[in-house]
């Protein structure tokens, strides 16, 4: 989970284009912003932004921007108890308007929980496993006012585009034994073509969607739980755990073991 400030007194140039393998959200609570995402947008204070994994998006213009930005991984929710929650980011990327207006007598509260959340991220009072809870309580009370105000101010959908349509799959079934054919099986498109389409729109093949969620779970089960290296990599959809730790250290440059260690002592994990 990552959740940041980001507070900026002058003027911001065009940024980058970025592509994110985790849903992020970003609360403006001052200034203004013009947004690329699909479509041009403008933001304000009060607005949330909402950004799907795998969405392209950039900064055109920003003016005195004071926002909290928060990332997560969808695969951090029980969807049988949260999935509700998560219905403004699959509308966002079914073609609803990504921009969600908070109610001005609700801003402050939610301003209190992104504070106490980001505090629950950077600093290591309580052992890991609690502040886990704690955070996972916190975003689950952000996407709540989010959600509401979305069911106020969401437009209709347009059609869910085949990018959009392979994301959600991967996203409700990256724990399973899935390749490209059942992607492109689930878009009604050719495995080529499905491959290349997200390449182009995203930045990535299918495969590697599929390898970034099941890294993402894997991250997450290092550090919150005990579980030896081979178990995970069977949990997270790798049978061989050799194949497993030698694609986790090519993405991370460390063993799974080696990075466990490494974070662990970053966070004070106590157990």
């Amino acid at each position: 989970m990552r959740i940041a400030p980001c507070v900026e007194e002058g003027c911001t140039a065009r940024s980058p284009l970025r592509v994110h393998d985790h849903a992020s959200l970003a609360f403006y609570v001052r200034g203004e912003a013009v947004i690329q995402q699909r479509q041009t947008l403008a933001v304000r204070a009060g607005d949330i932004l909402v950004m799907p994994a795998g969405e392209t998006h950039r900064t055109l213009s920003a003016n005195h921007r004071s926002q909290w930005g928060i990332g997560f991984h969808v695969a951090d929710f029980d969807e049988r108890e949260m999935g509700s929650l998560l219905e403004p980011f699959e509308r966002a990327r079914q073609g609803s308007p990504p921009i969600v207006r908070i109610p001005d007598h609700r801003r402050v509260h939610l301003e209190r929980l992104c504070a106490e959340l980001h505090r629950e991220t950077t600093h290591a009072a309580n052992g890991a496993r609690h502040r886990r809870i704690a955070q996972k309580s916190l975003l689950a009370l952000i996407l709540t006012e989010v959600a509401r105000a979305a069911s106020v101010t969401s437009g209709l959908p347009s059609e869910p585009t085949l990018t959009s349509e392979a994301l959600s799959f991967i996203e409700a079934n990256y724990l399973r034994p899935i390749s490209l054919t059942d992607v492109a099986a689930a878009v009604r498109r050719s495995p080529s073509y499905t491959t290349t389409t997200l390449k182009r729109t995203t930045g990535k093949t299918v495969v590697e969607w599929i390898m970034a969620a099941r890294l993402a779970e894997a991250r997450s089960r290092l550090i919150h739980t005990d579980e030896m290296v081979d178990v995970i990599a069977e949990r997270v959809g790798y049978a061989d755990a050799t194949h497993f730790i030698r694609l986790f250290r090519r993405a991370h440059g460390a063993t799974p073991a080696a990075w466990r260690a490494q974070q662990r002592g970053l966070t004070g994990y106590r157990g």
